[in-house]
């Protein structure tokens, strides 16, 4: 069929086409294919279409370059000797047949840290009833005096001590007989007395805890590889997101998403954030629900999990459209909202991947209503700058801020203030001292002119010389 070029744009839309045999056909357009073509006919009467800015190319978490022994072997996810005297620790827990306290963080990278460990040592031999675990209250951390009694009323023989960052601090629990080990991935260089440490901070691209865990525990047991896979899965996408591409040095999971869909592993992550971050806090619910679990569906037919979901995301459609304010630099965006409800950080990674600025780094959300007299607070790097080089640190930055003060500010934030990752940290401050690092940023106020810079961006204006030689002046003008 050959086109008439006829278009015809009215209440029903139609292009009319002429058959070969000179017979009108009518054929009626979607309003969206019209609205195309239209486009089209304006880009051809205007010229070149308008250039559309390119996305900035983001690399893959897996495309950092690890570090490698003296042989050139990859020292991934944390040195050999740390990994094999973790291994080492865990068989003398099972072993033993005494009290274990298992203490993990209230997220899903925590929470299925602490699952595997659980899992490891029964199927390694140790009774259900010498396990025991911890969960932190709301808005403390397992540093607090509070807690150290608490875990020591458990009267422990071993601590394992899963995701909770590292500081120098007393031992875990009043006990001298007591042995500790900490699997971490915050970075840090110091922690606790007496504790076994196996962090992967240092060793790219670092693994999330549960990742960690995984690594160490897979080998202890045959059947561990396939009843702890989906849960190194579950937390590794609750810390790094549901696009991360499974490449070397992390393991292949093929088998594991042939078997677990990416979905049932990415609503089952929801779902277990979901109820440390309401108001009741109810972190316990998460616990039950991923240890009872065979398979991430099994999560997804949990109605207090679902509750805690829902809860969660009106609370984040709430205050997600609170208006950014910029330091004067240009370079943090500070969104601050009031709620009960620990949503701050599913808000920062939201304005952190919409918010598009030449010189914006970081986004951070700073909730005052979640503690009272306090500031809780997360920062994400925006999309925009995660392939900055140098790349952006958030630690460093905020600390960078906080010593811009005279009279000792960064003190007075106390430890938990720019705790967590570079890419991704965050605090709990006094209300005062946070004023006083927003002030230190001069958030709101508008970026100083530079009068040469303004004087440079304004072309001078020029009069050209005219070519034309038969002027009215030139005629008027007396001849001599």
């Amino acid at each position: 069929m050959y086109a008439s070029g006829r278009l015809l744009i009215g209440r029903s839309p139609i292009l009319s086409y002429r058959s070969r045999y000179q017979s009108t056909c009518i054929i009626r357009l979607p309003n969206a294919l019209l609205k195309r073509q239209i486009r089209g006919m304006k880009r051809a009467a205007n010229g070149k279409p308008k250039a559309v800015k390119p996305k900035p190319q983001v690399p893959d978490y897996t495309d950092a370059e690890p570090l490698r022994d003296e042989q050139g072997n990859p020292v991934w996810p944390a040195p050999a000797d740390a990994i094999d005297h973790a291994r080492a620790f865990l068989k003398q827990c099972a072993a033993s047949n005494e009290k274990v306290l298992i203490v993990p963080d209230k997220d899903a990278d925590g929470l299925s840290s602490g699952v595997q460990i659980y899992r490891t040592l029964t199927t390694l031999g140790l009774d259900e009833d010498k396990l025991d675990v911890h969960l932190h209250e709301r808005g403390a951390n397992i540093h607090h005096e509070e807690e150290r009694q608490m875990m020591t009323a458990k009267e422990p023989s071993y601590v394992i001590v899963l995701d909770q960052g590292s500081i120098k601090a007393p031992p875990i629990v009043d006990r001298p007989s007591a042995r500790t080990l900490l699997l971490d991935h915050h970075l840090s260089d110091i922690f606790p007395d007496d504790a076994e440490v196996v962090s992967a901070c240092h060793y790219p691209p670092v693994a999330t805890s549960s990742l960690l865990t995984y690594e160490i525990c897979k080998t202890l047991h045959e059947d561990l590889p396939e009843s702890l896979a989906y849960l190194a899965c579950i937390g590794t996408h609750g810390d790094l997101g549901n696009t991360l591409k499974w490449n070397p040095p992390f393991p292949d999971m093929t088998a594991t998403f042939k078997q677990h869909t990416k979905k049932s592993i990415n609503d089952a992550v929801s779902l277990l954030n979901a109820p440390r971050r309401t108001a009741k806090y109810d972190v316990i619910t998460a616990w039950n629900a991923l240890l009872e679990s065979k398979q991430p569906s099994d999560l997804l037919s949990n109605g207090r999990l679902q509750a805690a979901r829902s809860e969660i995301n009106e609370e984040v459609e709430r205050n997600t459209h609170t208006p950014p304010k910029f330091s004067q630099d240009g370079r943090i965006a500070v969104l601050k909202i009031s709620s009960r409800a620990q949503v701050h950080p599913v808000i920062a990674t939201r304005w952190a991947g919409h918010l598009n600025s030449k010189k914006l780094e970081i986004v951070m959300v700073a909730n005052y209503g979640y503690l009272d007299g306090m500031v809780n607070f997360s920062c994400r790097i925006a999309r925009v700058a995660r392939s900055r080089d140098p790349p952006v640190n958030i630690i460093e930055s905020l600390k960078a801020a906080a010593d811009l003060s005279t009279d000792g500010l960064k003190d007075r934030m106390g430890e938990s203030f720019a705790r967590g990752h570079k890419e991704a940290s965050g605090g709990i401050v006094p209300r005062e001292a946070f004023e006083e690092l927003m002030a230190l940023l001069r958030v709101g106020e508008k970026p100083e002119k530079n009068s040469d810079d303004e004087r440079a961006k304004k072309k001078p204006k020029t009069v050209e010389k005219s070519p034309q030689k038969n002027t009215l002046g030139n005629y008027f003008a007396k001849k001599p």
